[in-house]
């Protein structure tokens, strides 16, 4: 068994795509925009990898976990990379807003920042 895909709200679709492709580096595994659809994917990794799925957050419940998720300042979904530190001065420099500077505790080292989409989200590396 393996994760084939899982989805994170946001409240524009598109939006959410030129973000997390341009600005996060992540690769289109399918774009649809006549349907609303943007499924994006590690960088680099094979077409048959786990998907995120951009998912449209015009349905009332989803907005409302969307919207309760960023209010409580709570990451909606955590990113692993190699080197926080230097990931975090490439985004800072993108004009990605962090919530603070990186930070280490006993699981690693981790900063949390705005997707402008509706969410925070995190970079953690161990």
């Amino acid at each position: 068994m393996r994760i084939k895909m899982c989805s994170i709200h946001v409240q524009d679709p598109a939006a959410a795509h030129k973000f997390y492709t341009e600005t996060l580096g992540f690769d289109t595994l399918m774009a649809m925009p006549e349907y609303n659809l943007y499924i994006i994917k590690d960088p680099g990794a094979a077409d048959n990898t786990a998907g995120l799925l951009l998912e449209p957050s015009d349905n009332p419940i989803g907005a409302s976990y969307m919207n309760a998720v960023h209010e409580a300042g709570l990451p909606a979904i955590v990113f692993g990379v190699p080197d926080v530190q230097a990931e975090y001065e490439r985004l800072v420099a993108a004009g990605v807003k962090f919530k603070s500077e990186p930070s280490e505790d006993p699981s690693g080292i981790s900063a949390v920042f705005d997707d402008g989409c509706g969410n925070y989200a995190m970079l953690h590396q161990d």
